[in-house]
Protein backbone atom coordinates (compact mmCIF):
# COMPACT_ATOMS: atom_id res chain seq x y z
CA UNK A 1 0.00 0.00 0.00
CA UNK A 2 1.87 3.49 -1.02
CA UNK A 3 1.77 6.28 1.04
CA UNK A 4 -0.56 8.05 0.19
CA UNK A 5 -3.43 5.35 0.09
CA UNK A 6 -2.19 4.94 3.89
CA UNK A 7 -2.59 8.59 4.48
CA UNK A 8 -5.84 8.47 2.83
CA UNK A 9 -7.30 5.19 4.35
CA UNK A 10 -5.84 6.81 8.10
CA UNK A 11 -7.81 10.14 7.51
CA UNK A 12 -10.86 8.46 6.44
CA UNK A 13 -10.95 6.42 9.55
CA UNK A 14 -10.11 9.31 11.70
CA UNK A 15 -13.40 10.92 10.31
CA UNK A 16 -15.39 8.10 10.97
CA UNK A 17 -14.37 8.06 14.50
CA UNK A 18 -14.92 11.49 15.26
CA UNK A 19 -18.78 10.87 13.58
CA UNK A 20 -19.16 7.43 15.56
CA UNK A 21 -17.97 10.01 18.74
CA UNK A 22 -20.28 12.37 18.14
CA UNK A 23 -23.08 10.05 17.76
CA UNK A 24 -22.09 8.19 20.73
CA UNK A 25 -22.32 11.26 22.88
CA UNK A 26 -24.89 12.22 24.94
CA UNK A 27 -26.73 15.60 24.40
CA UNK A 28 -29.30 18.24 24.84
CA UNK A 29 -32.83 16.86 24.04
CA UNK A 30 -31.54 13.80 26.34
CA UNK A 31 -33.28 11.61 29.22
CA UNK A 32 -33.04 9.20 31.63
CA UNK A 33 -30.99 7.83 34.68
CA UNK A 34 -27.92 8.53 32.85
CA UNK A 35 -28.67 12.29 32.32
CA UNK A 36 -29.36 12.31 35.97
CA UNK A 37 -26.29 10.56 37.21
CA UNK A 38 -24.04 12.97 34.60
CA UNK A 39 -25.83 16.23 36.62
CA UNK A 40 -25.28 14.47 40.00
CA UNK A 41 -21.69 14.63 39.19
CA UNK A 42 -21.58 18.23 37.71
CA UNK A 43 -23.57 19.43 41.26
CA UNK A 44 -21.42 17.67 43.01
CA UNK A 45 -18.69 19.43 41.48
CA UNK A 46 -20.29 23.13 42.47
CA UNK A 47 -22.30 23.63 38.88
CA UNK A 48 -25.55 25.00 38.79
CA UNK A 49 -27.51 21.77 37.38
CA UNK A 50 -30.58 19.87 38.85
CA UNK A 51 -30.42 15.92 38.74
CA UNK A 52 -34.13 15.84 37.17
CA UNK A 53 -32.89 13.65 34.41
CA UNK A 54 -33.27 16.06 31.70
CA UNK A 55 -30.72 17.29 29.86
CA UNK A 56 -31.67 20.61 28.96
CA UNK A 57 -29.94 24.52 28.67
CA UNK A 58 -28.87 24.69 31.71
CA UNK A 59 -27.18 21.19 31.72
CA UNK A 60 -25.37 21.88 28.28
CA UNK A 61 -23.77 25.11 29.89
CA UNK A 62 -22.65 23.40 32.87
CA UNK A 63 -21.12 20.34 30.81
CA UNK A 64 -19.79 23.39 29.01
CA UNK A 65 -17.80 25.03 32.00
CA UNK A 66 -16.67 21.67 33.07
CA UNK A 67 -14.97 21.04 30.01
CA UNK A 68 -13.70 24.46 29.78
CA UNK A 69 -12.14 23.63 33.36
CA UNK A 70 -10.59 20.89 32.53
CA UNK A 71 -9.19 21.07 29.11
CA UNK A 72 -11.95 19.08 26.99
CA UNK A 73 -13.58 20.67 23.55
CA UNK A 74 -15.94 22.92 24.99
CA UNK A 75 -19.12 21.25 22.91
CA UNK A 76 -21.66 20.93 25.20
CA UNK A 77 -21.54 17.03 24.27
CA UNK A 78 -20.55 14.53 27.00
CA UNK A 79 -18.34 11.79 24.54
CA UNK A 80 -16.06 9.38 26.09
CA UNK A 81 -13.43 11.94 27.04
CA UNK A 82 -15.77 13.90 28.76
CA UNK A 83 -17.76 11.22 30.38
CA UNK A 84 -14.63 10.15 31.91
CA UNK A 85 -13.31 12.94 33.11
CA UNK A 86 -16.58 13.79 34.68
CA UNK A 87 -17.22 10.12 36.40
CA UNK A 88 -14.25 8.15 36.85
CA UNK A 89 -15.31 5.50 34.13
CA UNK A 90 -15.50 4.21 31.19
CA UNK A 91 -18.92 5.73 28.81
CA UNK A 92 -21.66 3.18 28.71
CA UNK A 93 -23.45 2.86 24.76
CA UNK A 94 -25.70 5.43 24.35
CA UNK A 95 -28.82 4.00 23.13
CA UNK A 96 -31.20 6.55 20.86
CA UNK A 97 -35.11 5.74 21.16
CA UNK A 98 -37.49 7.15 19.35
CA UNK A 99 -38.30 9.12 22.52
CA UNK A 100 -35.07 11.09 22.25
CA UNK A 101 -35.61 11.96 18.49
CA UNK A 102 -39.46 12.67 19.07
CA UNK A 103 -37.57 15.35 21.36
CA UNK A 104 -35.26 16.45 18.85
CA UNK A 105 -37.74 17.10 16.35
CA UNK A 106 -39.28 19.50 18.99
CA UNK A 107 -36.41 21.26 19.68
CA UNK A 108 -35.23 22.17 15.85
CA UNK A 109 -38.98 23.14 14.87
CA UNK A 110 -39.16 25.41 18.16
CA UNK A 111 -35.80 27.25 16.39
CA UNK A 112 -38.26 28.48 13.21
CA UNK A 113 -40.59 30.20 15.24
CA UNK A 114 -41.30 33.49 13.07
CA UNK A 115 -40.06 31.57 9.87
CA UNK A 116 -42.69 33.73 7.27
CA UNK A 117 -44.64 31.29 5.15
CA UNK A 118 -43.88 31.04 1.46
CA UNK A 119 -45.84 28.69 -0.64
CA UNK A 120 -43.62 25.69 -1.97
CA UNK A 121 -40.85 26.67 0.91
CA UNK A 122 -38.74 24.10 2.32
CA UNK A 123 -36.13 26.01 3.76
CA UNK A 124 -35.42 28.30 6.47
CA UNK A 125 -35.73 31.30 4.55
CA UNK A 126 -39.59 30.28 4.42
CA UNK A 127 -41.69 27.48 4.83
CA UNK A 128 -45.11 26.28 3.84
CA UNK A 129 -46.89 23.64 6.00
CA UNK A 130 -45.48 20.50 4.56
CA UNK A 131 -42.37 21.85 3.75
CA UNK A 132 -42.21 22.78 7.41
CA UNK A 133 -42.11 19.40 8.86
CA UNK A 134 -40.40 17.89 5.79
CA UNK A 135 -37.41 19.78 7.19
CA UNK A 136 -37.60 19.16 10.56
CA UNK A 137 -37.44 15.40 10.13
CA UNK A 138 -35.28 15.25 7.97
CA UNK A 139 -32.94 17.22 10.22
CA UNK A 140 -33.60 14.27 12.94
CA UNK A 141 -32.43 11.78 10.09
CA UNK A 142 -36.39 10.60 8.98
CA UNK A 143 -37.41 11.19 5.63
CA UNK A 144 -40.88 12.23 5.29
CA UNK A 145 -43.10 12.72 1.29
CA UNK A 146 -43.22 16.33 0.12
CA UNK A 147 -46.80 17.16 0.41
CA UNK A 148 -49.27 17.20 3.47
CA UNK A 149 -51.70 14.72 1.46
CA UNK A 150 -49.01 12.28 0.93
CA UNK A 151 -47.47 12.38 5.00
CA UNK A 152 -50.79 11.71 5.92
CA UNK A 153 -50.27 7.71 4.73
CA UNK A 154 -46.54 7.00 6.24
CA UNK A 155 -46.48 5.59 9.18
CA UNK A 156 -49.48 4.78 11.55
CA UNK A 157 -52.35 6.57 12.34
CA UNK A 158 -53.15 7.96 15.88
CA UNK A 159 -56.52 9.31 18.03
CA UNK A 160 -56.79 12.13 19.28
CA UNK A 161 -56.22 10.70 22.88
CA UNK A 162 -53.03 9.39 22.01
CA UNK A 163 -51.39 11.96 20.71
CA UNK A 164 -47.60 12.15 21.87
CA UNK A 165 -45.00 14.62 20.64
CA UNK A 166 -43.26 14.42 17.46
CA UNK A 167 -46.69 13.11 15.82
CA UNK A 168 -48.16 14.69 13.09
CA UNK A 169 -51.25 16.55 12.86
CA UNK A 170 -53.25 17.09 9.88
CA UNK A 171 -56.56 19.15 8.83
CA UNK A 172 -58.87 20.40 5.92
CA UNK A 173 -58.17 23.56 4.86
CA UNK A 174 -58.22 25.12 1.69
CA UNK A 175 -59.39 21.64 0.25
CA UNK A 176 -61.21 18.01 0.77
CA UNK A 177 -58.43 15.70 2.81
CA UNK A 178 -55.37 16.09 4.42
CA UNK A 179 -54.37 20.01 3.19
CA UNK A 180 -52.40 21.35 6.68
CA UNK A 181 -49.90 19.49 8.50
CA UNK A 182 -47.77 20.13 11.97
CA UNK A 183 -46.11 18.76 14.74
CA UNK A 184 -47.74 17.61 17.94
CA UNK A 185 -46.13 19.09 21.16
CA UNK A 186 -48.14 18.16 23.68
CA UNK A 187 -50.90 19.69 25.89
CA UNK A 188 -52.80 20.17 23.31
CA UNK A 189 -50.21 22.60 21.38
CA UNK A 190 -49.00 22.21 17.78
CA UNK A 191 -45.91 23.88 16.03
CA UNK A 192 -46.69 24.64 12.65
CA UNK A 193 -46.43 27.20 9.16
CA UNK A 194 -49.52 29.03 9.25
CA UNK A 195 -50.32 30.98 5.66
CA UNK A 196 -50.93 33.84 7.31
CA UNK A 197 -48.52 33.89 10.65
CA UNK A 198 -45.48 31.94 9.75
CA UNK A 199 -44.39 29.69 11.63
CA UNK A 200 -46.11 29.49 15.08
CA UNK A 201 -47.76 27.46 18.09
CA UNK A 202 -51.34 26.93 18.23
CA UNK A 203 -53.32 24.90 20.66
CA UNK A 204 -55.19 22.14 18.87
CA UNK A 205 -58.76 23.49 21.07
CA UNK A 206 -58.82 26.71 18.56
CA UNK A 207 -62.12 26.84 16.87
CA UNK A 208 -60.55 26.63 13.43
CA UNK A 209 -58.31 23.91 13.77
CA UNK A 210 -60.60 22.06 16.28
CA UNK A 211 -63.37 22.30 13.08
CA UNK A 212 -60.14 21.20 10.69
CA UNK A 213 -58.72 18.14 12.20
CA UNK A 214 -58.90 15.07 10.35
CA UNK A 215 -56.06 12.86 12.42
CA UNK A 216 -52.95 12.29 13.33
CA UNK A 217 -49.59 9.70 12.23
CA UNK A 218 -46.83 8.52 14.25
CA UNK A 219 -43.78 8.24 11.93
CA UNK A 220 -41.54 7.60 15.12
Amino acid sequence: MSKVVRILVLSLCLICMASIASASSFRLGDQGNEIAEIQAALASQGYDVTADGDFGPATQAAVQAFQSANGLDNDGLVGAMTYQALMGRNMPVVSRSSNYIARRIINNSLNYVGVPYVFGGTTPSGFDCSGFTRYVFASAGISLPRTADVQYEVGVPVSYDNLMPGDLVFFSTYTYGASHVGIYLGDGKFINASSSRGVVVDSLSMSYWANTYIGARRVL
